[in-house]
């Protein structure tokens, strides 16, 4: 995305550097393929966090995206923007110019919604998103957001608009039934300019030093080492994982860190790599009493034809991940935006693809967006090839435990409303055994999985912050000519999937680079629900 925004203009050169290679894979334009590219070393560097304390000692896997378009070529292609109390909470933790006025701008300069664009939504940018395929080809999709309702909740047209709290039909990013990776958006309409460069299979080793400038970074290819000089700034957009661990390969971050790991102190940043913060999710799953979920269709006979379908005319099953309705909610009184997501999928199914159960059913994928725990990326030697020791410390902050149960609770309460009532059969999991706040709390530690969005490990914030590492315009602190742009930089996690807040911060990050003012703040109100103090949800139940 930078690549393309920095080079609009001719007399600014660009060189991209990817470590993996290119993305031009059936499996990963294919949107109902998602689940393989997710799952091949081509794509995923393959990382694992070390044993987390509070999860049983339980390494959890963290996929990140290796080729062009990043994680966006492996993800599940969720477009949630998050709630503007968010960016509210960027700026006041000392993020300045980066509340919801300030950024919806850029979301709007990235998108293009395929309904058009309006105050709130953009209509012509590069990201093609749309809302799926039709939900009325299959039932479960609208009862889910029914009983949203009768449980008391607000149905909300579009949670990326006015209102993100309620149920809803989900975005993703999709454009013509092909995955809208930002290799595709931005990268491939623009890789003949003059003035762009990309090199692929390149790892950088380290950033080059000369005192307190960065001029270059050190790369391997094929086994032969290069040194590349920049004549005007090195940005890393390498993620959450690989940023903070590239700046500790080159001399900065914690003394002690870099110590123990056997390189040597450029610059001390004692928040590198620290501030750590990821979403956790669970599946609810239940048997359908109805012939009318996807299990049918998880066979590889049936897999077949909807692949068929798909490479003829970019339509069916495989233009769409099934994660179609959504919900987003608060677990409790005095939030002043939703905590707790929901994808529903109407299927029950492990995340290879393959069935869980035989015969037919649904499952809820669920979890708490605002964590209160803290983990650390730390380099644990200047190897780029070395995975850098990933600890999450998922569940530590105990508000972060009563949000589960919260979360466990309030699910079930939704699936059995009137609504799922011809679906609904037995829960499969959590199961019925799982009711006291110490079953609550094991079988969340034994079965929660990341949500893949780690974020946070090169902070945006106020220089006198121990933990903030760039400043309001991505700039790293105490260094020149070297910035940060990618999900490392969030200070807080933003309620929902971090690939749109992403892509907002690169485009706006650009403007902050070539020097352009500013968009303007958009004339909006930044709504709070009715009654947020006191009630969980917005409207009484019509069934408890």
């Amino acid at each position: 995305m930078l690549a393309n925004r920095l080079s609009e203009d001719p007399n600014t050169r660009v060189l991209l550097l990817e470590a993996g290679g290119g993305d031009n894979s059936l499996f990963v334009k294919m949107p109902t393929a998602l689940a393989y590219p997710m799952a091949s070393t081509r794509f995923n560097w393959g990382y694992h966090s070390d044993p987390e304390p509070h999860l049983d000692g339980r390494r959890i896997s963290c996929p990140r995206g290796k080729g062009l378009g990043g994680s966006s070529s492996i993800n599940g292609m969720v477009y949630v923007r998050g709630n503007p109390q968010d960016y509210e909470e960027w700026q006041r933790a000392g993020a300045h110019g980066w509340g919801y006025r300030e950024c919806l701008p850029y979301f709007k300069k990235a998108e293009s919604w395929h309904l058009g664009g309006d105050d709130y939504r953009g209509g012509d940018g590069p990201l093609g998103v749309c809302a799926g395929n039709d939900m009325r080809l299959n039932p479960l999709y609208r009862a889910f957001i029914d009983a949203g309702v009768q449980a008391g909740y607000d149905e909300t047209p579009d949670y990326n608009a006015v209102q993100q709290e309620g149920f809803g039909p989900m975005h993703m990013t999709v454009r013509g039934g092909v995955r809208e990776s930002t290799a595709r958006a931005y990268l491939q309409p623009v890789l003949n300019r003059p003035n762009l460069t990309l090199r692929t299979h390149t790892q950088v080793e380290r950033v080059v030093f000369d005192g307190p400038r960065a001029v270059g970074v050190e790369v391997i290819k094929k086994g032969k080492r290069d040194t590349l000089y920049a004549s005007r700034e090195i940005i890393l957009a390498a993620g959450a994982i690989a940023s903070p661990a590239l700046l500790q390969r080159s001399g900065v971050g914690a003394e002690a860190d870099l110590a123990a790991a056997g390189i040597e102190l450029a610059h001390s940043l004692p928040g590198v790599g620290g501030n750590l913060q990821d979403h956790l999710e669970v599946y609810f799953q239940f048997h359908c009493t109805q012939p009318v979920s996807l299990n049918s269709k998880l066979n590889w006979f049936s897999k077949g034809l909807i692949g068929a379908q798909w490479l003829l005319s970019r339509k069916g099953l495989g233009a769409t991940n099934h994660f179609e309705s959504c919900a987003f909610i608060r677990s409790r009184a005095g939030l002043k935006a939703p905590d707790i997501q929901y994808h529903f999928l109407p299927a029950a199914m492990r995340y290879d693809g393959t069935a869980s159960i035989s015969g037919h059913g649904f499952q809820v994928h669920v979890g708490p967006n605002k964590p209160q725990s803290r983990g650390k990326v730390t380099s644990l030697s200047a190897d780029p090839f070395e995975a850098p020791s990933i600890a999450f410390n998922y569940l530590e902050h105990a508000q972060d435990r009563a949000d589960w149960r919260a979360c466990i609770r309030l699910t079930r309460e939704i699936i059995r409303q009137q609504a799922m009532d011809d679906f609904r059969g037995d829960e499969i999991q959590p199961g019925l055994d799982v009711q006291s706040d110490d079953e609550i709390d094991a079988w969340v530690r034994d079965n929660v999985e990341s949500a893949y969005h780690p974020a946070g490990t090169c902070k945006m914030g106020a220089q006198e912050d121990p933990l903030s590492v760039v400043d309001s315009e991505c700039r790293v602190y105490g260094l020149e000519g070297i910035r940060v742009v990618d999900a490392s930089i969030f200070p807080t996690l933003p309620n929902g999937n971090i690939n749109a807040p992403v892509i907002m911060a690169a485009e706006k990050a650009a403007d902050l680079i070539a020097g352009i003012k500013i968009r303007a703040s958009a004339a909006v109100e930044i709504p709070l629900p009715e009654d947020w103090e006191q009630t969980q949800r917005p409207r009484h139940p019509q069934r408890p």
